[in-house]
């Protein structure tokens, strides 16, 4: 059985949700302010959280981002009537499985909650929007949240995150081969690097693995759900 935790001011929508959820099987916590989630996520672990983005006195994304201080392996959902807010910006910063619209797709909904997983943030450096966006998209489709940087200095701007693994192409706007991959290295050291490239430039670092563009995308996810699936400190083993 799964738990999740529902966050809207809107207390009908919120239980009305709640108990589509229930009804499949499990379990939910509603909470109609970020304030409340917080004392929520602070007491019992959740394997996603769905928020509302505009909300009094604490946005969607004020409580994504403290959230993650409380619990840093949540996944979040957020659902929004604005989709060029400038605060759901932050929040995708943050990591998120997805950002849906309002009035919401339930049933898209259901189907991410129950991919969702624990621990599942994933950064995605690629300069190849579609490219980025499509591999996202794989990602979210096994449960797995990403946070995207689109160059070099992009890469040095990531927020706080906690990823478990890197798909980082070698060749970025502002610097030399590989200088993205070096500049991800210094802010998460024993984050493991699955490396893409349309070049046969050599890696400057140690990499989880190589993968020549055209990539075979099933085997990309692979690699990833076996670094997911190993226990931290065991990168390499």
């Amino acid at each position: 059985m799964r738990r999740y935790l529902i966050v809207d001011d809107n207390p009908e929508f919120a239980d009305n949700l709640g108990e589509i959820v229930r009804d499949l099987g499990d379990e939910v916590e509603v909470a109609e302010s970020g304030q409340a989630a917080l004392g929520l996520a602070a007491r019992a672990r959740f394997d996603a959280v769905v928020t509302d983005m505009r909300m009094p006195f604490m946005s969607g994304a004020e409580l994504v981002h403290r959230v993650r201080r409380v619990d840093p392996g949540l996944a979040a959902i957020v659902v929004t009537a604005y989709v060029k807010d400038h605060e759901l910006e932050a929040a995708r910063r943050e990591g998120l499985l997805a950002a849906l619209p309002k009035p919401v797709p339930v049933g898209r909904l259901l189907e991410l909650l129950r991919a969702a997983r624990r621990d599942g943030l994933v950064v995605v450096i690629e300069d190849d929007a579609a490219l980025r966006d499509n591999l996202c998209e794989a990602l979210r489709g096994r449960g797995f949240a990403s946070v995207m940087a689109g160059s070099v200095l992009e890469t040095e701007r990531l927020g706080p995150v906690k990823p478990f693994c890197a798909l980082v192409d070698l060749r970025l706007p502002g610097g030399p081969a590989g200088t993205a991959m070096q500049r991800l290295h210094a802010k998460f050291p024993d984050l493991p690097m699955l490396v893409l490239s349309a070049y046969p430039d050599e890696p400057p670092l140690p990499h989880a693995g190589f993968f020549p563009k055209p990539f075979d995308t099933a085997a990309l996810l692979e690699a990833v759900e076996r670094h997911h699936a190993r226990p931290p400190g065991r990168e390499g083993a």
